[in-house]
């Protein structure tokens, strides 16, 4: 998780919500998730100052995937990104706010990717190959910086 906080970071996003899902393998609760989050935004803080951004981005209180969805800004380009999904991410039309959801270790389950679609999240694709889930955000990030800009 450090290591996606930090390049998030890096490639300039403006916020960060760690979810709980069904196949998250850590589960944090209580005082073991304010640690966590507190950790989780020095981080990134270190993440910019090392790069030079003025503008640190927040990390939330871990969120259960279903609250979260719920409210969930649906003004702006919700992607879920989806190995088996059959529109490839460079071919989504460009949007300047993007809130992109990235499963757990082993993806999304079923009920929850229904959800998410159901909450509007259109599902993306890198290509044919399963992400790691700290290798996806990197490169999808990294992707939408070099088609659309700076988001």
């Amino acid at each position: 998780m450090d290591y996606s906080l930090q390049k998030a970071a890096e490639l300039g996003v403006s916020a960060i919500v760690p979810l709980a899902t069904e196949r998250s393998v850590v589960k944090l609760a209580g005082e073991r998730a304010d640690k966590r989050q507190q950790h989780w935004q020095h981080v990134v803080i270190a993440a910019c100052e090392q790069c030079g951004r003025n503008r640190v981005p927040a990390v939330a209180p871990v969120q259960k995937l279903f609250t979260w969805l719920a409210a969930v800004d649906r003004s702006k380009r919700l992607l879920l990104l989806s190995p088996d999904a059959a529109t490839p991410l460079k071919r989504v039309a460009p949007a300047t706010e993007v809130v992109l959801l990235i499963g757990a270790e082993g993806g999304l389950a079923p009920a929850e990717r229904e959800a998410a679609e159901a909450s509007g999240f259109a599902p993306v694709s890198l290509g044919p190959r399963i992400l790691r889930t700290e290798t996806a955000p990197v490169a999808a990030l990294a992707v939408l910086q070099a088609l659309w800009g700076d988001l």
